[in-house]
């Protein structure tokens, strides 16, 4: 087990590496110049030149590449010239349009994004999960059809429909909830909880949609092995098959796919987080990218990406407790 760990999280730093120096040639290469981005529009030739040399852009690629990495795992103490790059703590740089650290932009919005995406997850793994079992269990029935009716819907309806439908239902037209302003969690438990209740529901029942079938389609999989149909022989209840044996099975495909929708739901969840006005990362990036605010940009993206890493390594590890068939090696 600790052999497996350890060369998971080598091949995660590896991946994380790769990522952030293909995140960062792609936006300080592309065309444009970022001392110019980070002037402004009405700099001058001389204020841009000064502001190539605070932000150490005539410094070599791999030079500025290393600098970027010294800042995001230890922060970042350097000085050439009248370049001065200084973070009393890990951080991504400072941002164009405000002068402020990154990471504490980051750190400002990440309660938002994490409340979305933890509340979001539990909605979707209960209904969809519970909507795919129902469904594989009445196959050929009314009740089939109707539900797999409700996923192809769920499905193609964006999370912007969806949202709006549940604002004007429950907030306007049965007043039952307020209409959502983010709390904090540290302020007031309850508030939270109510001002996020409509998010959850709007993201996690378009991501359940997905969900249902693939939990559908696995669990008819593993009632069609060998070994299920030797149990059911052998006179086991089919209650206790079902959730002793067939669901275990069913659900290691779902675990995976909730890794990668769970990373990415961190920087990827732009529009429920527009369409509800929550604070959160994914808003944070529309804004970055619309000012060009690249230190931003490329800071989200790669949390995003290692968000994504290290969802999967849980997912690998918990694919191997669901389903005894598979080894850590």
């Amino acid at each position: 087990m600790i052999t497996y760990f350890l060369r998971r999280a080598l091949g995660a730093v590896a991946v994380v590496l790769v990522l952030s120096a293909v995140v960062y040639v792609t936006f300080y290469v592309a065309p444009g110049d970022p001392a110019r981005l980070a002037c402004g529009p009405r700099c001058n030739p001389e204020q841009i030149r000064q502001v190539r040399e605070q932000l150490a852009l005539d410094d070599p690629l791999l030079v500025q590449y290393w600098h970027f990495l010294q800042g995001v795992f230890v922060g970042s103490d350097y000085s050439a010239g009248t370049a001065v790059l200084h973070c009393d703590a890990p951080c991504f740089g400072l941002s164009y349009q405000n002068n402020q650290q990154v990471t504490d932009l980051l750190v400002e919005r990440l309660p938002a994004t994490a409340s979305l995406a933890v509340g979001a997850m539990i909605v979707w793994l209960v209904v969809g999960i519970g909507t795919g079992l129902l469904s594989a269990l009445r196959r050929g029935g009314v009740t089939e059809r109707v539900l797999t009716w409700l996923t192809l819907a769920g499905t193609a309806t964006p999370v912007f429909i969806s949202g709006l439908v549940l604002l004007m239902v429950f907030c306007a037209y049965l007043e039952w909830l307020p209409f959502p302003s983010y709390v904090p969690l540290t302020e007031d438990p309850e508030q939270w909880a109510w001002n996020m209740l409509l998010p959850w529901v709007a993201l996690g029942l378009l991501e359940s949609a997905k969900y249902a079938r693939l939990t559908r389609s696995s669990t008819l999989e593993t009632l069609a092995e060998d070994h299920i149909r030797t149990f059911r022989a052998y006179g086991v209840r089919e209650r206790s098959l079902v959730a002793r044996h067939a669901l275990r099975g069913a659900l290691a495909p779902v675990i995976a796919l909730t890794a990668a929708d769970f990373g990415s739901i961190f920087g990827g969840a732009v529009l429920t987080e527009t369409m509800f006005g929550l604070p959160g990362i994914g808003q944070l990036l529309v804004r970055s990218t619309q000012t060009i605010d690249l230190p931003v940009v490329v800071a989200v993206v790669v949390i995003t990406g290692a968000a994504v890493v290290i969802a999967n390594i849980v997912a690998d590890v918990l694919y191997a407790v669901s389903d005894r068939r598979v080894a850590l090696r």
